[in-house]
């Protein structure tokens, strides 16, 4: 089942969208989730701690990202998923568009297992 984590970023009308969407997705900011103390923690505290809720990481950030997931990925870490939002796809000045994305996205891989899954979001 599908919980997000949502970047820093990612303001929090998103998240009040994507919840008025899809009312029953577990959707967590980042300023709120833990009592913000993940705020402006490394990205490897971040998913450690996502991956132990079961939480999957939706980002705008395609450098740093991806190279620690490669690297977890060679050390044998398992990670709870990550979301990749393009720039291109959905800029962050658009992102209004982003819920009515996540919502297509959460309906359509409902069953699915997001643990390790890395997801670019069209």
């Amino acid at each position: 089942m599908l919980k997000l984590l949502l970047e820093e970023q990612i303001t929090s009308k998103v998240a009040s969208g994507l919840r008025r969407c899809c009312p029953g997705l577990a959707v967590y900011e980042m300023a709120e989730w833990e009592g913000g103390n993940f705020i402006g923690q490394p990205d490897a505290a971040c998913l450690r701690e996502a991956a132990c809720q079961r939480l999957t990481l939706v980002t705008y950030d395609r450098l740093t990202i991806p190279l620690l997931l490669k690297t977890w990925a060679d050390e044998g870490r398992r990670h709870g998923g990550v979301v990749f939002v393009d720039e291109k796809t959905i800029p962050q000045e658009k992102a209004s568009e982003l819920p009515r994305a996540m919502a297509a996205l959460a309906k359509e891989t409902a069953a699915w297992e997001w643990r390790d899954r890395v997801y670019f979001l069209r």
